[in-house]
This record gives structure tokens, C-alpha cells and sequence, in this order.
């Protein structure tokens, strides 16, 4: 090719090619010099909608909801320097939670990148901790492997983010070959048959067996695998918040609760009894070994894509490393036991009882501000398997948490590996796009909303038809509880008031407020009928929050 001659196909055109190639539909980013062949050659795509964002994190934040929600990598796209280390906190919080990303960014080219100009910047050494698999592509020959196996790394095993550096000459030279695609057949397989027998062993055995699930048994396929494991087997059940979602309504009476974060709920008094413990899909950032298995000599199976890392308080006696539904419909017909046991029959029926008690009391609850409860029994009967819900981070999200049932997997979306402020409006949007004929409620408090509050631009420039919430007690609540708890009283966690309303309508979209107990059903209705997205502002009562970290046994609430 001489010098002044146009390649048949830029490295870029190819990128954008293997993207197709994945099944890709949206990129999610913002745009920059060192990054704009990409995004011009996206421009000639019929395939993939190119989606501007408002902050680079938020473009990660979006890409992992479309991740969690299909299984397949979302994609986010940056400029070099700080745009691409603005995807850092997005990519960490993918990574952590399983969240299958791929993201691309910008690099000066590759004869300038040890040199300090403009933008330089050593992205692949800032993303390599928080992704598993982050590289930089030094030649044109390198761009389909690079990025088959990005995608690999994001997709396979325990899913999380990929991180690939594209300098500007590399995008830009020409670049022949063509797009490496998934293979037609590929995945892990069921568990050793060894380890399932010994497995079923010691289930069968066992007096009180609890399995304890999280994020990957939320996985639709998974999902449909455990509830015959858990009927089959008659076995006593609880999830981290993560696993929202994965315990059907057909084994409800099985469910003991959700755990996490502190060990005082119902289900730990179930968790706590137990002479085996199997967990299914369960990585130890969701709920700290330390808080459920300090000190306790007892077998545990660990049921998950891959092996675990060890633990002082995490040493499974069996592990089944491999295709989590394949594990279980492989061990399922091997299990023999006769029923729940006596134990596990008891307090899942205290269990029943009061969950049963808390659901009328939190009907009866009036007054302004609103109390959780009442906020968390309301929007209950408003959440249908037709309604994605994604959670922001902060008290109302250990209140909804605990105390709002899903019998669908992914339908609540919930951070809890690195508790991540912002999350909540960027997996709404994922979530109108994943899935265009359902209601998308996102929910956050007024200290995590304007974390990523600028993306109501984004909603309303593609017509999303979301309803966000915002829980309002004007502090970092969550943070200040534990502050108090600590020393007594509370530092930094005080900021003053948004009018919810007039910051909606500066958007061009609809904003209301909720003022009363009894206009919160009203309120919701009347928002999913308005087209375009809606803020909606409640005040509440969040005097109760310190009760959410006592660390007791007792009833559901006290």
C-alpha cells in the first residue's frame, strides 16, 4: 500500500467488525481525539447504536447492567488519559460483581507512549487490578485475538470486565484479517463426577444442610437448575443480596431470607444452625466468610464457575468447579433426603411468621416522612415479574435488600461487592434498552443520585421509559449511622437540598414527589403512564437505620 493510498480496512473498521461479530448493539461512551476512528467507523455500522454518555463511568456502569442482565459483554468506549481512567470505577464495580464489560480506549500512538504529551497515559497498568484481562494492542495483526480473548475473559468462568488500550496509529493502519467470532460450541461441563458423588454424600448425611447462594445462581439458567435442587433435595435455603431473584416461588417456603453485609438477619439464625453449608455461585465479597463461618468447624460444598480463594473461615471440603447448571442437574438426582429437617422446619416457619407480621405492620405505617417499611410494602405490591428494579447504594438499599422479595432472576439489580454510589439511574437505562416492553424502576438516595444524576440527559435523549426514585433525607445516612455508632456522632455526611422537580424538567423530563403514605401507589402508577423518563422524590423517616446494624438474632424487625 503506498504512503497516500486508503487501507481496504483500518484496525478501527476491524475493531468495530469483531464487535458485530459478538452480537454488540450498543456502545456506550464518549468521544476524543485519540479514540475517533472507533467511533468513526461506528458511525458506518447498521449494527450497533453508538450511545453518548455524559461521564465516562457512567458509559461502565451501563455497559455492566447490559452485561448482567444477558450474559453477554457490554461495551464502553473512552479517549485516552482521563477518560479512560474515569472507567475505572466502573470496571472495578464489574468486575467485582461478575458483570460481564468489555471496554476500549484510546492511546497516543505507539512511537510517542513512553513520552510525557498530551494525554499519555499508562492505562493498561491503572486497569490491570481491577479488570481480568487488560492489554494493550501494539500492532495491527494483534486486533482480533486481542479482542476474541478480551471478550473471552469478560464472558467465561466468573464474569468481569476486559480492558483493551487502542493507540491511534494502530487504529488507523491498515489491517486485513478478519474478526476471530465465539466458537459454536464452548463452555465448561458439570463437575468432576468424583466430587458430585462425594458431594451428594455429604448432603445426604448431613442433620441440618443450608445452601447459602449468590450472584451466579441469579443467572437464568442456573436459576432454573436450583429449584429442583432445592425441591428435590428438601433443602433450607438463603442468598446474598446479589442473589436476588434465584429462589423461585415454588421453594419460597424454603427461603429463609437474605444475608449480607452484617450477620443479624433471620436467615442467619438459619445459616448459624446449619451442619453443612453449600453454597451455589458464591464469591466471599458478598458476604464476608468472617461474618457467617468465623470459627465454626463444619464441611462446606462451594458450586460455582471456579474454584474459590481460600479463607481462614472459607475452606470448602468439596468443590465443584464447572458449569454451575450442569452441577446441579448432574447432583440433583443422587440427593435422597426425605424432607427439611426438624431444625431448619422451625425456623423457617418463625421465619414465615414473621415476615408474615412485618408485611401488616408495614401496611399500617402513616405519618411524613415516610418510613422504609411502608415505602419497601408499597412498592412490593407495585413490583411484578414485568418491573426491573435496580438499586443504587445506601440505607434504602439494605432496607429493600432485606425485606422485598423477587422470584425472577435479574430482575433486581444490587451492588454489593464494591458498593458502588451511582449505580442505580445507569442500570435503568441498561435495563429500558435490555428490556424496551417492561416498567425499569431504578431507586437511589439523594446522596448516591448525583453520582450519575447527568445521565437523565442520556435517558431522555433515547426516550427510555424509566422511573427513578430518590429516597431523600439530605445526609450520607448510611455512612453517618455507622459514625454514630462508632464514635458517637456524625462527620461530613450532611449536604444541602435539590429541588427534584425543577432538576427533572431542566432535563426534559417529567419530575413529582411523593407527600403522603397513601400517594406512593398513586404516584408510581401515574409515573410509568408518562412517556420519557420521571423523577420522583420521597422524603423518609430514617430514624429506625441504626436498628439495621444491631447485631442481633431476633425477628425480621424490631
Amino acid at each position: 500500500m503506498s504512503k497516500d493510498s486508503k487501507p481496504e480496512q483500518t484496525g478501527a473498521e476491524l475493531v468495530v467488525r469483531t464487535l458485530e461479530e459478538y452480537g454488540v448493539t450498543h456502545v456506550f461512551g464518549i468521544p476524543g481525539a485519540k479514540i475517533d476512528a472507533v467511533f468513526n467507523a461506528l458511525k458506518g455500522s447498521s449494527k450497533i447504536e453508538t450511545v453518548v454518555c455524559r461521564h465516562e463511568q457512567n458509559a461502565a456502569f451501563i455497559a455492566g447492567g447490559i452485561g448482567r442482565m444477558t450474559g453477554k459483554a457490554g461495551v464502553a468506549i473512552a479517549t485516552s488519559g482521563p477518560g479512560v481512567s474515569n472507567l475505572t470505577t466502573g470496571l472495578a464495580t464489574a468486575n467485582t460483581e461478575g458483570d460481564p464489560v468489555v471496554a476500549l480506549g484510546g492511546a497516543v500512538a505507539t512511537d510517542q507512549a513512553l513520552k510525557k504529551i498530551h494525554q499519555s497515559m499508562d492505562a493498561v497498568s491503572i486497569l490491570r487490578p481491577v479488570t481480568k484481562f487488560a492489554a494493550s494492542i501494539g500492532a495491527p495483526d494483534q486486533i482480533s485475538e486481542a479482542m476474541a480473548n478480551a471478550f473471552r475473559a469478560a464472558e467465561e468462568g466468573r464474569p468481569g470486565a476486559a480492558y483493551l488500550n487502542l493507540p491511534l496509529d494502530v487504529m488507523a493502519a491498515d489491517a486485513p484479517q478478519a474478526p476471530i467470532g465465539r466458537a459454536a460450541f464452548s463452555g465448561a461441563g458439570p463437575a468432576a463426577p468424583t466430587s458430585i458423588k462425594e458431594a451428594a454424600r455429604l448432603i445426604n448425611m448431613s442433620e441440618n444442610p443450608v445452601v447459602l447462594l449468590g450472584m451466579l445462581a441469579s443467572r437464568p439458567e442456573n436459576a432454573a437448575a436450583l429449584q429442583a435442587f432445592l425441591q428435590h433435595g428438601h433443602l433450607a435455603v438463603v442468598g446474598t443480596f446479589q442473589a436476588a431473584g434465584a429462589v423461585g416461588a415454588t421453594v419460597f417456603q424454603n427461603f429463609g431470607g437474605r444475608v449480607g453485609q452484617i450477620n443479624n438477619q433471620p436467615g442467619d439464625r438459619l445459616l448459624d444452625t446449619a451442619d453443612l453449608v453449600i453454597t451455589v455461585g458464591y464469591d466471599p465479597v458478598e458476604y464476608w466468610p468472617q461474618e457467617w463461618n468465623e470459627g465454626k468447624q463444619r464441611n462446606i460444598i462451594h458450586i460455582d464457575a471456579v474454584t474459590t480463594d481460600l479463607d481462614t473461615d472459607y475452606k470448602p471440603t468439596v468443590e465443584l468447579s464447572g458449569s454451575i447448571s450442569d452441577t446441579l442437574d448432574a447432583l440433583t438426582p443422587q440427593l435422597t433426603r426425605g424432607g427439611l429437617s426438624t431444625k431448619a422446619s422451625s425456623i423457617l416457619t418463625e421465619i414465615a411468621a414473621e415476615r408474615t407480621q412485618l408485611f401488616d405492620e408495614s401496611a399500617r405505617r402513616g405519618g411524613y416522612p415516610i418510613h422504609p417499611l411502608r415505602l419497601v410494602h408499597d412498592l412490593q405490591q407495585f413490583v411484578s415479574d414485568e418491573v426491573t428494579v435496580c438499586l443504587d447504594m445506601g440505607s434504602f438499599h439494605l432496607w429493600i435488600a432485606r425485606y422485598m422479595h423477587s422470584f425472577r432472576p435479574r430482575q433486581v439489580l444490587i451492588s454489593n461487592g464494591q458498593q458502588t454510589l451511582g449505580v442505580a439511574l445507569p442500570w435503568g437505562i441498561a435495563a429500558s434498552l435490555v428490556r424496551p416492553s417492561e416498567k425499569v424502576l431504578s431507586i437511589s438516595g439523594d446522596g448516591g443520585f448525583l453520582f450519575s444524576a447527568m445521565e437523565l440527559e442520556t435517558a431522555v435523549r433515547l426516550g427510555t421509559n424509566l422511573v427513578h426514585m430518590v429516597w431523600i433525607d439530605g445526609s450520607y445516612n448510611m455512612v453517618g449511622v455507622q459514625e454514630v455508632e462508632k464514635y458517637g456522632r456524625s462527620s461530613g455526611v450532611d449536604f444541602g437540598p435539590v429541588d427534584y422537580i425543577k432538576y427533572a424538567e431542566a432535563f426534559g423530563a417529567t419530575g413529582l414527589m411523593i407527600n403522603s403514605a397513601d400517594d406512593i401507589l398513586p404516584v408510581l402508577k401515574k409515573a410509568f403512564g408518562i412517556a420519557g423518563p420521571v423523577i420522583i422524590g420521597v422524603h423518609v423517616d430514617y430514624s429506625d437505620n441504626h436498628l439495621l446494624f444491631e447485631n442481633v438474632r431476633g425477628s425480621a424487625f424490631h
